[in-house]
């Protein structure tokens, strides 16, 4: 699937079986809880924290794909093309970065 398939695909799921999308301010809201719950997959699957008993039926490839979700939301009520701007976005880190990460002794 393309970005912009999946643009179009979430718009048509809003707007049927969503009724309509939440205001701006809800879904940043909303996208920001989602990265809260894959960053407390991530403490407790891959740092030092323990799962809690009701942790045990985690999905993180389910809760990255709500972060994705409302990511995509977010660019509809925007007027945002996702594939228009991470294209932007790449090769502006490729400009800037160009050498930064081949000269960082942290990552030899």
């Amino acid at each position: 699937m393309q970005i912009k398939e999946a643009q179009e695909l979430v718009d048509k799921w809003i707007n049927t079986m969503g009724i309509r999308y939440f205001n701006e301010l809800t879904n940043t809201a909303i996208l920001m809880e989602e990265v809260g719950e894959v960053a407390r997959i991530m403490a407790r699957q891959y740092g030092e924290q323990s799962f809690k008993k009701s942790d045990t039926e985690v999905n993180l490839a389910d809760e990255m794909a709500d972060v994705l979700f409302v990511l995509i939301c977010l660019a509809n009520q925007t007027g945002i093309d996702l594939t228009e701007a991470l294209e932007k976005n790449l090769v502006k880190k490729s400009i800037r970065d160009a050498d930064r990460h081949k000269n960082n002794e942290k990552l030899k």
